[in-house]
Order: C-alpha cells, then sequence, then structure tokens
C-alpha cells in the first residue's frame, strides 16, 4: 500500500480540479446552435421540463430541476426506473424532457424513450457520445464532450458529472435571462430565504416595538444610561408630546462623556440628541430599510406611521 504524503494529496486535488476545469472549458468551446434550440425548445414549453438520469446522472438530474423549478422554469426529477414501472404518468404531452446520461446507452433511460416519443413530448439528451443510443434519438443532443474522468482509475463519474451539472445551470441562467427573472420574481419563490425575507417582508413584521426606551428631553444622563442599557437598542428615543423629538445613541453618550467629563451628569437628553433621526414607515419592505440604513451608514431606524412612534428596526433584525 502506497503512502500518500500531504504533497502527492495536494496535487491528486489539483489535478483533479484541473481535469474538470479543462473539461468545463472544452464543453464551452463546443457549445452551439444546439443549445440554443434547447433553450428556445423549453421557452416554448407549456407544461414542465422534466429531468431523468439514472445513478449519479440522476443525483445531478434532481440539482438541476431544482435549479430550474427555483428560476422560473417548472421542473421535476423522475427517475427512469421508477418511470417505467408506472410514473410515466407523471410525464404529460406538453412537457420537455431532458435525459442525462454519459455514455448515451443507459439501460433505463432508454426504456422509456419509446413512451417519450410516443406521447409527443420534445426529448433533449445531454450525453458525452453523440453516437449513442439516446443521442440519435433525441430532438435535440447536448454534447457535454468529456473524454476522461477525473479519477485514477478513470471510471467514477467525476468530470462528467461536473460537466452535467454546470451545463444545466447553464440552460437555467439562459433561462431566467429570456424571461427576465428579476430578484422579485426570485423571492416569491423563496420565501424562506435571507433574499425572499428582505424583498417581501415589511418592516412591522420585523420591528421591535415592546418597551421601547422613551425618554422625555429633559431626562438625565443617569436615567438616559438606565434607559439605554434596559431598552437594549444602543438607543433611546426622545419623545415631546407624542411626537418623535429626537434619539440619543450610545455613540453619542460615550462622546459626551469623554468631552464633558464632570460636567456629563448635567446635561439632558435632548442637549446630545439627534434632532432629525432617520424614519421608516412600517409598511416598507426590509430591503428598503437596508438600502437606507446604508445610505445613511446607520444601523437603526425608527418606525413611524403618519407621525406615530411605532418601533425601531435594526440591520440585526433584517440579517436575521
Amino acid at each position: 500500500m502506497s503512502v500518500l504524503t500531504s504533497q502527492n494529496i495536494l496535487d491528486l486535488a489539483r489535478r483533479t480540479l484541473q481535469l474538470e476545469a479543462e473539461a468545463l472549458t472544452h464543453m464551452a468551446d463546443i457549445m452551439g446552435d444546439e443549445f440554443i434550440g434547447a433553450v428556445d425548445r423549453i421557452l416554448a414549453c407549456k407544461g414542465k421540463v422534466i429531468i431523468t438520469g439514472m445513478g449519479k446522472s440522476g443525483l445531478v438530474g434532481r440539482k438541476i430541476a431544482a435549479t430550474l423549478a427555483s428560476t422560473g422554469t417548472p421542473s421535476f426529477y423522475l427517475h427512469p426506473g421508477e418511470a417505467f414501472h408506472g410514473d410515466l404518468g407523471m410525464i404529460s404531452p406538453e412537457d420537455v424532457v431532458v435525459a442525462l446520461s454519459h455514455s448515451g446507452e443507459t439501460d433505463e433511460v432508454l426504456k422509456i424513450v419509446p413512451f417519450v416519443h410516443s406521447n409527443g413530448n420534445i426529448l433533449i439528451s445531454i450525453t458525452a457520445n453523440p453516437e449513442s443510443t439516446l443521442a440519435k434519438n433525441s430532438d435535440i443532443h447536448l454534447n457535454t464532450g468529456v473524454k476522461e474522468e477525473a479519477c485514477i482509475l478513470h471510471l467514477a463519474p467525476t468530470s462528467s458529472t461536473t460537466a452535467q451539472l454546470a451545463l444545466g445551470d447553464a440552460l437555467a441562467v439562459a433561462l431566467m435571462k429570456a424571461r427576465e427573472f428579476t430578484s422579485m420574481d426570485f423571492a416569491r419563490l423563496h420565501p424562506g430565504g435571507s433574499l425572499g425575507r428582505r424583498l417581501l417582508m415589511t418592516v412591522g413584521n420585523a420591528m421591535r416595538s415592546n418597551d421601547l426606551p422613551i425618554v422625555s428631553p429633559d431626562c438625565g444622563a443617569a436615567e438616559m444610561i438606565h434607559k439605554m442599557s434596559r431598552g437594549g437598542l444602543g438607543l433611546i428615543v426622545i419623545m415631546r408630546d407624542n411626537q418623535i423629538d429626537g434619539i440619543v445613541t450610545d455613540g453619542d453618550l460615550r462622546r459626551a462623556m469623554e468631552s464633558l467629563q464632570a460636567e456629563f451628569f448635567n446635561i439632558k437628553a435632548i442637549d446630545i440628541a439627534t434632532r432629525s433621526p432617520k424614519i421608516i414607515s412600517p409598511h416598507a419592505k426590509l430591503i428598503e430599510a437596508e438600502q437606507m440604513m446604508t445610505r445613511h451608514k446607520v444601523n437603526s431606524l425608527l418606525v413611524a406611521d403618519h407621525g406615530v412612534l411605532q418601533g425601531v428596526i435594526q440591520i440585526y433584525d433584517i440579517k436575521l
């Protein structure tokens, strides 16, 4: 048994990455009208895009289907073995079928080709062999062009699955562009994600509204420190006759302590307040609050509706 040194391990890892990078570069070089045809056929599809493939190609197919579905192209993965035993009913005549097979000779995939043809579906194949049975029986063939796996035995799917995955991403990106798919569209399909949350949720959904640290304009230094500490927001809100009169941040307090020293405890809140704090509506989206904070270089915004204080929103609330 050979002993691998640290350098041997790094050399193998770099060789693997180099071979897979070369496979992607080659695929980009040979890509042509067939790819455009595949995009056009999918765009014209009135049904869904059905992805199928066996083994490692099937795992890649699942990812491609998920990527398409999340970027505006309805899609799902269909296991070819299950399809041959009854799940072919999931394929409607309006669907486009995309079949993945490195060799183009995968038995389970080939078995469902006659049904795809008789059902009137467009069949797009992704293989590394344009002369394969699957490629020759497809309406459109996308050639990954992979001749050699990065595996040291040239057996385990490595370069081939990387190429399939990248080609799926290329299809998804091209379709996104053609559909004019926007970040708002993405957010609608990803409401649980960070972007979806910021684009869809309102400030009112995320703001802090309970036990706000509110003080009067003549609040003294000791009370300001106490209120700010208990509030946990790093600021206090000055209210006069139920109207917002300003805010004092922990930075304001520290700067006042340093500059006033012994006179610090003689000040009132209004003396060191920011009189025109940044205010946002509770109906604004979180992304608007984030943009406003970035523009004004602040971490907190007061939330008010028709001049009435509703709460405080901070960058930490948006980034949750």
